[in-house]
């Protein structure tokens, strides 16, 4: 056990499953695999596993998906990282055949694979063609591939052990914005659950639905909010697809207060299929949801983080919602 970042922490669990399946492979364009951390060994899979299992491609992140798609129907394990600026790009591949080929098979053909989407753009500096505030609501959108997304180093672990063993093919998406994030992490391989919510606190007034980037000012204003008297349950979905359903009705049933918030345009976002899901299952209760504006960010930091959602847009909500 040790402080670790959050790529340290990733690449730790990709680097034991390749250590374990020599036919494993990564493919990468841009961001080499490598991650250092206090007191650890420097991870660098191009040099410990060589260029033909550690792939630097050139900037095509249609081959990259496809070609990890076809090793998967091969047989082999595989991941692929796609920098912020492509993420939305091999949409239509994983769509047309990483969700449809197992199905199609009948469950014969295994997808071991795993898309990793960076999501930088939710951060400000990198202009409006390059921000990514809808590929959550893309990639959960997908039948036949799960979309996780997690928001700490150790589920981010957990997380992709969970999704190189799973025989579906996996979404992952990385909130660039965690990337600084560090606690401690266990050595060893550990599994997370690709289909369970983790509730971050436990309350009874209103309960709060968050994920990735946008679970630190989540977490932000439900302390202002608990040292304000408001007892707030705050969940962390990690998944989109599938989405534990249950754990989100149970809080709702005791709270009868649903607020969501996201880093995602409001219009079918995932906090929209949250409180559809909620409401279906819980009379009585009331919603409201606070995400990014359906508007292109624009350029400038200045505009793009006055347009974001933080934890003073929470705060408001939530005290509106509770009255």
């Amino acid at each position: 056990m040790a402080r670790k970042s959050w790529m340290y922490s990733v690449l730790e669990a990709v680097q034991y499953e390749m250590q374990q399946d020599p036919r494993m492979i990564w493919l990468f364009e841009l961001t080499p695999p490598v991650a250092s951390n206090p007191g650890k060994p420097v991870i660098n899979l191009e040099k410990e596993f060589g260029r033909k299992r550690v792939v630097n491609t050139g900037i095509d992140e249609m081959w990259m998906v496809a070609a990890t798609l076809g090793a998967g129907l091969a047989g082999s394990k595989a991941a692929t990282y796609i920098p912020y600026q492509g993420a939305a790009m091999p949409f239509q591949i994983i769509q047309n055949h990483a969700g449809k080929l197992r199905t199609m098979t009948g469950g014969k053909a295994s997808m071991p694979v795993v898309f990793v989407m960076e999501m930088t753009g939710q951060t400000p500096g990198f202009a409006g063609q390059h921000s990514d505030y809808e590929i959550d609501t893309y990639y959960a959108h997908i039948p036949g591939v799960k979309t996780v997304i997690p928001s700490t180093p150790y589920d981010a672990k957990g997380m992709m052990v969970s999704a190189i063993r799973d025989p579906n093919p996996v979404v992952y998406l990385y909130p660039g914005g965690l990337r600084e994030l560090v606690e401690e992490v266990p050595d060893d391989q550990y599994e997370v659950p690709l289909d369970k919510a983790a509730v971050r606190t436990e309350g009874s007034d209103i309960t709060i639905v968050s994920s990735g980037g946008g679970m630190p000012e989540m977490l932000k204003a439900a302390e202002q909010l608990q040292k304000d008297g408001m007892s707030v349950e705050a969940i962390d979905l990690r998944s989109l697809k599938p989405m534990d359903t249950d754990t989100l009705v149970k809080s709702v049933q005791k709270t009868k207060r649903l607020l969501t918030f996201d880093q995602s345009y409001y219009t079918l976002c995932p906090g929209a299929e949250v409180i559809a899901r909620v409401a279906e299952n819980v009379d009585g209760a009331r919603y409201k949801r606070v995400a990014f504006p359906d508007a292109a960010p624009p350029a400038s930091p200045e505009m793009f983080l006055w347009m974001r959602p933080n934890a003073d847009h929470l705060i408001a909500a939530a005290k509106k919602l509770v009255g």
